[in-house]
């Protein structure tokens, strides 16, 4: 079984859901993999925490990941990028895989074929601040390109801001323009590294969907490439 620590916020655990259950070959309702998810909202805001404004939300994503545990999850994904910031405090006392959306995205780039060098980074600024994704991507031999503070205030913010209020369509404008940035710098792909970000362009232009690399695409994958290993494992 698989848990989503989600609510952060909750279109982006629905979307990270929907692409577990598109990745899953399946002929019926039974071939599916089985998922339980912790959707809280109210769980306190992580930029603000990063940046000592508000309260850690550390103590209520660990009780989702025990109550996760509890039902049975043996692997668990964080269907928020922001979040990871606290991945470690998370995976101590964890029994279940707790995966990590920077290296499963860094380990799909390098299973895709996409050269070494530079690839585009949009995410909030304490996502790029606290390297959820440069020092995994670097690893893989990748360099990130971020946005600048005023794209980002200007773009990415009130895109985020309408998805969170149901208007993707709005959204999309937005984020097609950071993206075209991020390319115009010489990223070769955009890393969409926002659970919010891959909603908002859903309606994009086929020629900037064929230049972005999803990573709660990455993080289902890697879900259900252990879902599927699991009969194997345990033979």
């Amino acid at each position: 079984m698989i848990g989503v620590l989600g609510g952060m916020g909750p279109l982006a655990t629905t979307d990270f859901m929907r692409k577990v259950i598109e990745a899953t070959p399946a002929t019926k309702d039974q071939d599916h993999i089985p998922m339980v998810a912790w959707s809280v909202p109210q769980i306190p805001d992580r930029s603000a925490a990063i940046f000592g404004t508000g309260e850690s939300p550390l103590p209520m994503m660990q009780e989702g990941v025990r109550r996760l545990e509890q039902m049975g999850a043996g692997c668990i994904a964080i269907a928020c990028n922001t979040a990871h910031y606290w991945y470690e405090g998370l995976r101590r006392g964890c029994g279940a895989r707790l995966l990590h959306i920077g290296e499963t995205a860094a380990e799909r780039l390098v299973a895709l074929g996409v050269p070494k060098g530079r690839v585009g980074l949009i995410g909030t600024e304490a996502t790029v601040r606290t390297r959820v994704y440069q020092d995994r991507l670097e690893a893989h031999g990748y360099e990130c390109l971020a946005l600048g503070p005023e794209e980002s205030e200007r773009l990415f913010w009130p895109a985020v801001r309408k998805v969170k209020t149901g208007d993707t369509q709005g959204a999309t404008p937005l984020l097609e323009e950071a993206v075209e940035r991020l390319l115009a710098a010489g990223a070769a792909r955009v890393v969409l590294g926002c659970t919010e970000v891959p909603v908002g362009l859903a309606p994009a232009r086929k020629e900037i969907l064929e230049r972005c690399f999803d990573a709660t695409d990455a993080l289902a994958l890697a879900c259900v490439a252990w879902a599927t290993a699991e009969p194997a494992r345990a033979a």
